[in-house]
């Protein structure tokens, strides 16, 4: 339900849905738009850049983005955001989708503020013109570490922005093995709209933990301090292996691995699915969720060791499923309450006591996940206090 009149002023948010349509990236920018209408805002999406589009079909980048507009604004029109989006690829051959050129350059001469959600949006002299303009950075590791070492391309993309954001909810605190400098990090988390997830489907006696995840990521590792972190969850789920054959409920990875993978993993008692098939379009997304005992998961290693306090926006979503979650330890649980409907580990032992507190009262597991998904990600007060803090409250 919407509530609240559009009198806040016109709202731009960037991100990348169009770059890369999958139902998790499609839901992580649904929910800003449609939570910063609910709180007054006259909000439009925007990708407007210079980088070619993924290719679900081929797994390539492309230039032409015709099939990714297929599969994104029907979703954009589906929830009131007709004659309010656009996609314009600044390359060459690149076209402009949903609003014409000339009403997007009008939009930039109107906006109030923009979101630069994910900061996937590279800067131009257009932009620099709209009167407040907010960094949200929902991976933290690789910028920090860009910032100390140095690099221009960096620092010069995050002083363009007046205020910087981060799912990095531990950054600057001294147990927090990153130093930031130069740049006053703000603690935000991925808003999350409760009623696009309200649960019709009670578990059943076969359900399964689970996740949607890509198993192996390349080219992402980074070295800091003479040491690499990884960008990367097969090393992480290699450590608990054997985790299904010690306790009698099932686990299940949605995911892409080849066929020696795909049998390492069946040989310790993991099923498995296509993460394709689940994440093609939001209905299936959200249901599978919706139908999963839990989320049992890992975290990468460059939000993990360095205790960054993030915290996946996928989780969030299971949550708000009134689902249980057990994700390995960032740091978060010093910002969300832990040991019944939310779990952090850092070890096997914690996995299974985990399961063993969830499965002991599995209802109450489900409410107090739903509990806490209303109290600390509900969308309405995410994005309240992070406009509050930008100074546009």
């Amino acid at each position: 339900m919407e509530t609240g009149k559009k009198d806040k002023g016109k709202l731009i948010v960037f991100g990348i849905m169009f770059w890369y349509p999958l139902a998790g990236v499609t839901y992580q920018f649904l929910h800003y738009l449609m939570g910063l209408r609910r709180l007054g805002w006259d909000v439009y999406y925007v990708e407007d850049s210079s980088r070619w589009v993924f290719d679900l079909k081929d797994f390539e980048l492309t230039p032409n983005a015709s099939a990714n507009i297929d599969l994104v604004a029907p979703v954009l029109e589906k929830y009131g955001f007709s004659g309010k989006w656009v996609f314009r690829g600044c390359y060459e051959g690149g076209r402009c989708y949903g609003m014409s050129e000339a009403q997007l350059a009008q939009l930039y001469r109107e906006a109030d503020a923009f979101l630069n959600v994910t900061a996937s949006q590279e800067l131009r002299e257009e932009h620099m013109a709209i009167p407040r303009r907010i960094y949200v950075e929902s991976d933290p590791f690789n910028v920090q570490v860009k910032v100390l070492q140095g690099d221009m391309k960096t620092l010069d993309a995050l002083s363009a922005h007046d205020i910087h954001f981060s799912f990095g909810e531990n950054l600057g605190q001294p147990d927090c093995d990153l130093p930031v400098d130069l740049v006053c990090w703000h603690p935000t988390r991925q808003p999350v709209l409760m009623d696009l997830w309200q649960n019709p489907f009670p578990p059943a006696h076969d359900s399964v933990y689970s996740t949607i995840t890509t198993w192996k990521n390349k080219g992402k590792d980074l070295t800091f301090r003479g040491e690499t972190y990884y960008w990367t969850k097969d090393r992480e789920f290699l450590k608990i292996i054997d985790l299904p054959k010690r306790r009698s409920v099932g686990f299940e990875l949605a995911t892409l691995v080849d066929e020696q993978t795909r049998n390492l993993l069946t040989e310790n008692g993991w099923r498995t699915s296509e993460a394709m098939q689940v994440s093609r379009d939001i209905d299936s997304y959200r249901e599978y969720i919706q139908k999963s005992r839990g989320e049992f998961t890992v975290t990468k290693d460059q939000v993990v060791r360095p205790k960054t306090g993030w915290f996946s926006d996928r989780s969030a979503c299971f949550l708000a499923a009134g689902r249980p979650v057990i994700t390995q330890e960032t740091g978060f649980s010093k910002f969300l309450p832990t040991g019944k409907g939310l779990f952090g580990f850092s070890s096997m032992d914690e996995i299974l006591a985990a399961v063993d507190v969830i499965e002991s009262d599995y209802e109450g597991s489900c409410q107090a996940a739903k509990e806490i998904a209303q109290e600390f990600f509900a969308a309405e007060k995410v994005l309240a206090r992070l406009m509050a803090q930008a100074g546009l409250g």
